[in-house]
């Protein structure tokens, strides 16, 4: 099967990538040194609905996990779901001895991963991610957190997982919007680091749920090499892989969390990130439009709705943690494959991008 190595000396850990793995959950943690640790499987309730069954009849009659579900969706990223799950845990018997199972979307990563290294002052935990999302970026790298009113993941931590166990197979039960929102990762991948996978990227019918392991391993891998590189995001290296998020971030930021998903507001701040390239970067505008004919076909949105106050983005934009001394660390494009991070960004650029994308 293709697999992707995380090395982080002794925090390293393996991505697996195989149709049909979550059947085999049980038998991946032996082989991985996990089994003596009893699980606690973190999930949303559509996930649970669809995936939960399979994984836990994984285990056999002998060590079964428990099951600890949160309501679908982003809204479920804060404190109070974080303390929900920790005492739902207590309460069936969880302790130092235990380990949590993320099985679901980045939703479900961020959270069950930032429960994990608090519980008990830490415990291991396994990514099972099932949405394109999380299966080419958020599983990996080991950033767990939760959202506040004031913006996006400002509370979290470091916390790497022991192993993570990508299905595609579980992509089919996903609907239309939440399958397509996942690609504008994948098209910020292609963006930063692997110009040859847009077309890769091309061939793929969004409106199958058909996606080549090898693929997703190889946006993985791009993933994988720059953690590598920074894993605490100390380098401005880690940073590159926030292409299209300073503003995407504001974005969805801007409205209650989950009336747009992460990966439509991510495909505005790609848009809005292209016209600052151009501007600071030297960016061409034909590699701008394969860009954005690339998230086009995967029918994300490259509008801003009227609805959405140019004020309100850049408010909730200024409590990002990618402003470093009051200055905008923003990533820009010289050319297809080749990113940078830039300080040359000023607020009315931003503003200017932000009223790009009206057009």
């Amino acid at each position: 099967m293709p697999t992707v190595q995380v090395d982080l000396d002794d925090r390293s850990y393996p991505v697996l990538v195989e149709n049909g793995l979550l059947s085999k959950t049980a038998d991946l943690l032996a082989q991985h040194g996990l089994s003596g640790l009893r699980p606690a499987i973190i999930s949303d309730e559509a996930v649970s609905r669809y995936h939960s069954k399979t994984l836990i009849e994984s285990f056999g009659a002998g060590n079964s996990p428990t099951l600890h579900t949160v309501p679908s969706g982003e809204a479920s990223k804060s404190i109070s779901q974080v303390e929900n799950l920790c005492r739902e845990m207590i309460r069936a018997g969880h302790d130092r001895r235990s380990m949590i199972i993320a099985l679901g979307g980045g939703v479900v990563g961020d959270l069950a991963g930032f429960v994990a290294s608090i519980f008990y002052r830490s415990i291991p935990f396994v990514q099972i991610p099932t949405t394109i999302v999380s299966q080419v970026d958020s599983s990996v790298g080991g950033k767990t957190g939760v959202n506040v009113a004031e913006g996006k993941n400002l509370l979290g931590a470091f916390h790497q997982p022991k192993l993570v166990i990508v299905d595609p197979e579980t992509l089919r039960t996903l609907p239309a919007r939440e399958f397509h929102e996942g690609f504008a990762e994948a098209i910020k991948h292609a963006a930063i680091r692997d110009a040859a996978m847009l077309d890769d990227l091309l061939t793929i019918a969004p409106q199958k749920r058909d996606v080549p392991a090898d693929l997703l391993a190889r946006n993985i891998a791009i993933k994988a090499r720059v953690v590598e590189s920074d894993e605490y995001e100390t380098k401005d290296i880690r940073a590159l892989l926030n292409f299209g998020h300073t503003i995407g971030h504001g974005i969805e930021a801007s409205l209650p969390y989950g009336q747009i998903l992460h990966g439509e507001a991510i495909s505005l701040g790609i848009r809005a990130a292209l016209h600052i390239s151009e501007k600071h970067s030297g960016l061409q505008p034909e590699h701008s439009t394969r860009i954005l004919d690339l998230l086009g076909h995967f029918n994300l949105p490259l509008t801003l709705p009227e609805s959405i106050a140019t004020a309100t983005v850049m408010e909730k934009l200024s409590r990002d943690k990618k402003f470093k001394s009051g200055k905008i660390r923003f990533v820009t494009l010289s050319e297809i494959g080749c990113a940078h991070v830039i300080d040359s960004v000023s607020l009315s650029d931003l503003e200017e991008a932000i009223h790009h994308l009206r057009g």
